[in-house]
C-alpha cells in the first residue's frame, strides 16, 4: 500500500515523541511505501542515520512555517501553536501528495495528543487517529501537595484540554477516523465523547530489537547497598515527592539503602530541600540530566525502578527497566499501569498522598527484603517485554490493521487478543 505518515515529532536515536515517530517509520516501511510528513527541524539528524542505514521504502518530507509565522516561537515556549498552524500545511502538502501518489490510508503517529486536530483527517483517504494520548488527569486528592507552579500548571493543561474538546476541528478529527488509538482507557473514553466511532487501547512505547538485547544484557545485581532509582525530568506531576517521602520511611527499617534521581529540572531545588527536611540528604543522590548511556549505566547500578507519574500516556523509561531486568514500583495510572504487571512489578493505587507514601514505602521493603521476588520480577518483566511491547510485534498488529481497513474491513476487534493491543 501507499503510506501517508504525519509524524510532526520523527528523529533517530531519541525517546519519547520523535523517537515514537521513527520506530513508526521503520515498521511501516517493512511493508509498505510510506510517505512522512514531518518537522523540518529533525531532517539533519534523520539524513545523517539515513545515509548510514536507509530505509528504501521511505521518503521524508519536512515542512516547517515560513520565518515571518515562527518568530515567536523559542524552544518550548509556543510550541502548541506552532504544531497546530504545522498541521495545516502539512493538510495542504498532503492533498498535493495524495493527487499525485493516490494514497491507501493516512496514519496520525505523532504529536500524541487527542485534543489536538489532524487536518489529514480531511484527505478523502481512511485515517487511524493515534496512538495518541492526554486524557490522563491527577487525582484530585493529590493537586493539593503541589507549588503553586504546579497547580497552576494543572489548571492551565485543564483549560487547555476543554478548549481542545471544543475545537471542532478536533470533534471532525475523531468523527473522520476510522480507528482511534488511544494509549490508556482514559483517553479512550475521551475520544469516543467526542465523537470517534472504533477505539482501541495500544500503548505508544515500544523498543526495538537492538535494545532489548542491549538492556537485556545488565546483569541483576547481587550487592549492596539496595538501590533505588528514578529517571526523567524533575517535574511536579512525576510524582518524585512521594517516591522521596515513601524512601524516608523505607530506610528507616531498611538503611542499607539509596536513592538515585537521574534527570533534571524545575523540581530539583525543591526535591533537594525536601531530602534535606526528611534527613535522607546522605542517601539521596541527584545526578542530574545525564546522556542516554550514562542514564543506562545508572539503571545497572540500581535495583528497582520507582515512577509513581500522577498522568502519564507512556512511561518509557518503566519499558526500559523492564527490560533490563528491574522491578517497577509505579502508582496504578495511566501508561505505566498498563505497562507493568502484577508479575513484573508494584502498582499503588492512588486514592490520597499519605496512603500513596506509605503504600510505596511497604512496596519498597517488600523489594528490598525479598530477591527472589526480585528475580523473578525481573524475568517476567523481561519476558513481557518481548512477547507484548517490541517493535516488531507492533508493526505486524498494525499490519494487521491497515489489511482489514484497507479492504473496507470495519471489525476492528475493541478488546484484542494480540501481542501489542491492551484491553
Amino acid at each position: 500500500m501507499n503510506v501517508l505518515l504525519s509524524a510532526y515529532a520523527c528523529m533517530p536515536g531519541r525517546g519519547s515523541e520523535p523517537g515514537i515517530g521513527w520506530n513508526w517509520v521503520r515498521q511501516a516501511a517493512r511493508f509498505h511505501d510510506v510517505w512522512v510528513l514531518t518537522h523540518d527541524e529533525g531532517r539533519r539528524v534523520t539524513e545523517s542515520a539515513l545515509a548510514v542505514r536507509p530505509i528504501p521504502r521511505a521518503r521524508f518530507i519536512y515542512l516547517d512555517l515560513p520565518a515571518w509565522a515562527r518568530f515567536w516561537k523559542k524552544g518550548r515556549r509556543g510550541a502548541q501553536l506552532h504544531y497546530y498552524l504545522w498541521q495545516i500545511g502539512a493538510y495542504f502538502k498532503g492533498r498535493r501528495l495524495h493527487r499525485e501518489v493516490g494514497f491507501d490510508l493516512v496514519h496520525h503517529v505523532t504529536l500524541g495528543k487527542y485534543w489536538m486536530p489532524s487536518f489529514l483527517a480531511l484527505l478523502p483517504v481512511p485515517f487511524i487517529w493515534g496512538p495518541v494520548g492526554g486524557g490522563e488527569s491527577t487525582p484530585r486528592a493529590f493537586r493539593s501537595s503541589f507549588s503553586l507552579r504546579g497547580r497552576l500548571y494543572e489548571l492551565a493543561r485543564d483549560i487547555a484540554r476543554k478548549l481542545g474538546e471544543c475545537d471542532p476541528f478536533v470533534r471532525q478529527t475523531a468523527r473522520k477516523a476510522v480507528l482511534g488509538l488511544a494509549t490508556t482507557e482514559e483517553t479512550a473514553k475521551r475520544m469516543r465523547a467526542l465523537g470517534c466511532k472504533r477505539v482501541s487501547v495500544l500503548s505508544q512505547v515500544g523498543l526495538c530489537r537492538e535494545e532489548i538485547r542491549l538492556l537485556a544484557g545488565l546483569p541483576l545485581r547481587q550487592t549492596t547497598p539496595f538501590r533505588l532509582l528514578s529517571t526523567g525530568r524533575l517535574l511536579h506531576w512525576k510524582g518524585f515527592e512521594l517516591g522521596l517521602r515513601a524512601f524516608a520511611e523505607f530506610h528507616r527499617y531498611f538503611p542499607t539503602s539509596e536513592y538515585w534521581f537521574a534527570g533534571d529540572g524545575p523540581d530539583r531545588k525543591r526535591l533537594a530541600k525536601l531530602a534535606r527536611n526528611l534527613g535522607v540528604t546522605d542517601k539521596v543522590r541527584f545526578w542530574g540530566w545525564l546522556p542516554r548511556q550514562e542514564t543506562l549505566a545508572k539503571l545497572a547500578e540500581c535495583d528497582v525502578l520507582v515512577h509513581p507519574s500522577l498522568h502519564e500516556s507512556g512511561g518509557y523509561v518503566c519499558l526500559e527497566a523492564m527490560a533490563a531486568g528491574r522491578p517497577v514500583i509505579c502508582l496504578d495510572l495511566g501508561g505505566p499501569a498498563l505497562l507493568v504487571s502484577e508479575e513484573t512489578g508494584i502498582k499503588i493505587p492512588a486514592i490520597s498522598p499519605e496512603q500513596a507514601v506509605r503504600a510505596l514505602a511497604d512496596a519498597m521493603l517488600k523489594l528490598a527484603t525479598d530477591p527472589d521476588l526480585r528475580a523473578r520480577m525481573a524475568q517476567a518483566a523481561r519476558q513481557r517485554v518481548k512477547e507484548h511491547f517490541s517493535w516488531d510485534r507492533k508493526a505486524i498488529l498494525m499490519m494487521e490493521i491497515y489489511r482489514k481497513i484497507a479492504n473496507t474491513d470495519t471489525t476492528i476487534i475493541e478488546t484484542h487478543p494480540s501481542d501489542a493491543l491492551v484491553s
